[in-house]
């Protein structure tokens, strides 16, 4: 149980120290690490965690540490309060790396930020994160989101490109997005 935990906050501090970009970007790394690499979580239930990290409050990234912690330690055999500390032992450790790092930035950013050195590594930066999020889009882009049969597929892809264009033409709620999308998605399939 202690090599769960440890391979737990390992996992997430790497992911939580190069996650530039956000919960969004980290979507890659951490299915990467969780599905692919120590085969935690299965790719259908990855996505359905990051259905849920993107429904609940909260950063994405965080959410998502928070709920394979839990499921990676019940699905390994142990309790759900082992599952609870689970949960704790990744958000805690993806969140570390942020804080330990702003608390040392902080000190210095303000005072150095216009040089040109800090700006071309912001520069370079700016180029990595879209990579990490259109990667994290791709890997989105599955038959547990768009389904199986061709039909769901069809469909799936007009709700995406439906609700691609209210939220970004029209500027829709995206709550009333979800909900409705929900609810479609509950008569449809």
């Amino acid at each position: 149980m202690i090599i769960l935990f440890l391979k737990l906050f390992y996992t997430f501090f790497k992911i939580g120290l190069f996650g530039f970009g956000g919960g969004y970007a980290m979507i890659s790394m951490i299915q990467g690490e969780v599905v692919t690499r120590y085969g935690w979580l299965s790719t259908s239930d990855f996505t359905d965690i990051i259905a849920l990290s993107q429904m609940t409050p909260g950063p994405i990234g965080i959410n998502s540490a928070t709920y394979v912690g839990y499921v990676a330690v019940v699905n390994g055999g142990y309790s759900h309060a082992m599952g609870i500390l689970g949960s704790a032992i990744a958000t805690f450790s993806v969140v570390l790396p942020s804080f330990i790092l702003m608390i040392l930035i902080s000190r210095f950013f303000l005072k150095y930020q216009r040089h040109p050195a800090v700006e071309a590594v912001f520069s370079g930066l700016r180029p990595g994160v879209v990579g990490l999020l259109a990667a994290a889009a791709l890997v989105l882009m599955n038959g547990e989101n768009f389904g199986t049969e061709h039909t769901q597929q069809i469909v799936s892809a007009i709700l995406f490109i439906a609700v691609f264009i209210a939220s970004y033409r029209y500027k829709a709620n995206p709550i009333m997005l979800i909900i409705g999308c929900g609810i479609l998605g509950y008569l449809i399939y």
